[in-house]
């Protein structure tokens, strides 16, 4: 089993349910993986938001980099990419802000924030890739509308 034990079904309803992410750690630098992951979700259609105060005024794939989660808002996944020991107050924000799904990607863990946020009804992913699971399971392509 999985160290969030999430099935594979429950894996693809996440990626078809989802339309809206805030992409949080978003980097502007083409070799980094933010950045190639932003890119293979834009390009299966999903609507993804850079969260990196450090990128503010500036854009990732034509896309305005905003300097808080609450920003992108609203938004049905946040997607980690930060240090395990940062992502805790994320999870907190995600939960306020009526988020439906937290994804940390590979290599990101944290049981403390994933139990808070399962407890307030969101489903958590954790050491996950999306292109990893697309590959897998997929494809899958965000819904139309919105």
């Amino acid at each position: 089993m999985s160290i969030d034990g999430q099935t594979d079904d429950m894996i693809s309803a996440i990626l078809t349910g989802t339309r809206r992410i805030a992409m949080v750690g978003a980097s502007a630098k083409p070799w980094r993986d933010s950045n190639h992951v932003m890119r293979f979700l834009l390009d299966r259609g999903y609507d993804v938001t850079p969260v990196n105060p450090n990128l503010v005024g500036q854009s990732v794939h034509d896309r305005a980099a905003v300097a808080r989660l609450a920003d992108a808002a609203p938004l049905d996944m946040v997607d980690l990419f930060r240090n395990s020991t940062n992502v805790g107050p994320i999870v907190d924000a995600a939960i306020r802000l009526g988020a439906r799904t937290i994804w940390m990607q590979l290599g990101v863990i944290d049981h403390e924030a994933a139990a808070r946020a399962r407890a307030a009804g969101l489903v958590v992913v954790m050491d996950r890739c999306p292109i990893i699971e697309d590959r897998r399971l997929g494809p899958f392509h965000a819904p139309s509308g919105h």
